[in-house]
């Protein structure tokens, strides 16, 4: 099972802002910027990330049904900082990995702890 929404909401409000500083220079974090797709805030949602391909992997710690991933599925684009660059990212997709191979093995074991076997691939922008 993911991390549950109660902690969601608590990082939400008390650790987003200061994991957010870190997030954004440390390996296998980032932050994904994103859009309300109601209010048109603009957000900011450190995430465990790493790159593949042409692109990024980001681990989905929290399920699918997070609002920042609604969000990028919604815009279709959204802007990543990740070891102080920031870069555009596009056609965000989940997929399912139950053995999180594609994570170093570190976070492997972190994310089959948490029984949380989805993530989402998105590519860079050209």
């Amino acid at each position: 099972m993911p991390l549950p929404r109660t902690l969601a909401k608590i990082n939400r409000r008390i650790s987003n802002p200061v994991l957010g500083v870190m997030a954004r220079l440390a390996p296998g974090f980032g932050i994904v910027i994103h859009r309300g797709r109601k209010s048109g805030r603009v957000y900011r949602s450190p995430v465990m990330v790493f790159a593949r391909g042409d692109g990024y992997r980001i681990a989905l710690t929290y399920g699918r049904d997070v609002d920042w991933l609604k969000n990028i599925r919604a815009a279709g684009t959204f802007e990543f900082e990740t070891r102080g660059r920031t870069v555009e990212l596009t056609e965000p997709v989940v997929g399912e990995d139950a053995s999180a191979g594609w994570a170093p093995p570190v976070v492997r074991q972190v994310l089959v702890a948490l029984s949380a076997p989805y993530y989402v691939q998105a590519r860079r922008l050209p």
